[in-house]
């Protein structure tokens, strides 16, 4: 495995409240190439409390990638992905947006809230494992992340 520039692990936000989802994505970032933590919200409430680093997780690392469900109990997806995009604190956190949805208006209002990206996830295990490697490929080996803590 290999790290980032900064030679400390890739951490991983995922949003997801399906635990089948969450057992996927997690066996596909296993045998990640990168070396990356994976922390997961369950609800868009946790989601918040989580990148604001508020209750529980005051010691959590800040995520350099957020993998976000659309179809969150507590707290909506959408309203997750706005909030974010709206801190100045939160805002550079590149999100893709995986979820079931197929829907149009859910492409166009992501992409209109700062969505880096919408993947609509298969239902077939093996094009999930996929999916998410290919994420694992683009995001974690391609592309340069933001540094942490630069607020310009």
């Amino acid at each position: 495995m290999t790290q980032n520039n900064s030679g400390h692990p890739i951490e991983i936000l995922l949003v997801e409240d399906n635990p089948g989802d969450v057992d996927l994505a997690r066996e596909a970032l296993s045998d990640s190439k990168v070396s990356n933590e994976l922390h997961v919200a369950f609800d868009g409430v946790d989601a918040m409390n989580f990148l604001r680093r508020l209750g529980k997780y005051k010691d959590v690392p800040r995520p350099d990638l957020i993998l976000l469900d659309l179809n969150l109990p507590k707290k909506d997806g959408r309203e997750v992905l706005s909030d974010i995009k709206s801190d100045p604190d939160l805002m550079r956190i590149p999100v893709v947006v995986l979820t079931t949805s197929r829907e149009e208006e859910d492409v166009i209002r992501s992409y209109n809230l700062h969505a880096n990206c919408f993947i609509t996830k298969p239902i077939d295990f093996h094009q999930f494992i996929k999916v998410v490697k290919a994420i694992e490929e683009f995001w974690l080996t391609i592309v340069k992340l933001p540094p942490k803590g630069v607020k310009k």
